[in-house]
């Protein structure tokens, strides 16, 4: 038993099951599935399909850039964690007031009028990299996560090729991600129109408390750190 511990397998198997936990719990896809569920009432299954395959690349691509460049890029535009979850926080306010108070729609026979005659991803918001993708998978948190891990890469002594460990981690959490989104369409033509409508306003409430936890967060980081160069 103890000589399994020290293979390489051993502890790529490991971690890879530790990061993408880890990484599971704090990006919460089922999150990211809500919202797609109220943003995409009126889209086609084939459109929404789309989305999510857009999601899930933009995902796996961000994920990788945040563990290898994320604090060298932070440091370059003089990015502070603390400047990341607040701004993170107003852009989650943001779509979290758009859902709960929407503009007026277009009457029910317009709008199919105008989905039979023009392609419907020339007038659909593509929605896959804000907010699916950024900030609600790949938000403040889950960017201080990656940032923190990565950091933490030199202290340790690996038996194997860490960055095989780091893609492995990104893509079965893209596959999750791709499941959970898929998994939104059937709760879909469940609930229906009205049941989508009512679920994108508590959705929206819940992100503006979401949003603004994000920048008193945030704010609390900065004070914190004012706090310490002026002592």
């Amino acid at each position: 038993m103890g000589h399994l511990k020290s293979t390489p397998m051993h502890g790529f198997l490991n971690d890879v099951f530790v990061g993408l936990l880890g990484l599971t719990t704090i990006a919460n896809p089922i999150t990211s599935a809500t919202v797609l569920l109220a943003l995409t009432g009126r889209y086609p299954e084939m459109e929404r399909n789309r989305q999510i395959f857009r999601a899930t690349i933009y995902v796996t691509v961000v994920l990788l850039i945040c563990f290898y460049a994320g604090s060298a890029v932070m440091r370059v535009f003089g990015i502070s964690l603390p400047g990341l979850r607040l701004a993170g926080g107003l852009i989650v306010s943001y779509i979290g007031f758009g859902m709960l108070f929407p503009p007026a729609r277009v009457a029910e026979d317009e709008a199919q009028a105008e989905m039979a005659a023009n392609a419907p991803t020339e007038q659909l918001p593509d929605i896959s990299f804000i907010p699916l993708t950024m900030p609600c998978t790949t938000g403040p948190g889950t960017i201080a996560f990656i940032i923190s891990a990565a950091s933490s890469i030199p202290e340790r002594n690996y038996s194997y090729n860490v960055h095989f460990a780091v893609v492995t981690i990104a893509l079965l959490f893209a596959l999750v991600f791709w499941l959970c989104l898929r998994g939104a369409t059937p709760i879909m033509r469940l609930l229906g129109e009205k049941g989508v409508d009512a679920l994108a306003r508590v959705m929206g409430f819940l992100l503006v408390c979401i949003g603004v936890q994000f920048a008193i967060n945030g704010i609390h980081d900065l004070l914190k750190l004012w706090g310490s160069f002026t002592a």
